[in-house]
């Protein structure tokens, strides 16, 4: 039976991981559609100041917190290796922090930068391919890790 602190480390990244992944499912299947579809300008203000505005808002303790919480997930998973759900958490978390975290810091986030930096029409209909890509990436990847954390802790009961 797992301990009260790795059972409370994965209800907070089962549910963190739900709440990233139904924030980056938002974008990835409405919200960036409707940013293009209007005119450029206004469709690049609108992004810009999302992207500020994230930044300030209770999002980011939930990304880093999730993001620490599954690296430290994946750790106690290889250590317990032996034990019930051990497989599952430390799956969850690589996948979470690999697909989640790396994805954002090496794709998405450069993408921001450079569309503050160059809000031209090529930069645009790039920026709306590219991102969306990886938008999808980190998507998926939370909504896995949510799954896995939970049949960690069903295993582990």
């Amino acid at each position: 039976m797992m301990d009260t602190f790795v059972t409370a480390l994965l209800w907070f990244c089962a549910i963190g991981c739900a709440v990233i992944g139904g924030l980056f499912f938002a974008f990835s299947t409405f919200i960036m559609t409707a940013l293009g579809q209007i005119d450029r300008p206004a469709g690049i203000a609108a992004m810009n100041a999302i992207n500020v505005v994230i930044l300030r808002s209770l999002f980011m303790p939930v990304f880093f917190g999730t993001t620490l919480a599954a690296l430290a997930l994946t750790v106690i998973g290889v250590m317990r290796w032996g034990d019930p759900g051990a497989l599952a958490m430390a799956a969850g978390g690589v996948i979470y922090v690999l697909g989640m975290f790396v994805v954002t810091m090496a794709f998405n986030v450069p993408l921001n930068n450079e569309l503050a930096r160059t809000p031209s029409d090529e930069a645009w209909a790039r920026y709306l391919k590219d991102w969306t890509l990886w938008n999808h990436v980190r998507t998926i990847a939370p909504i896995v890790s949510s799954a896995l954390f939970i049949c960690a802790l069903i295993a582990a009961t």
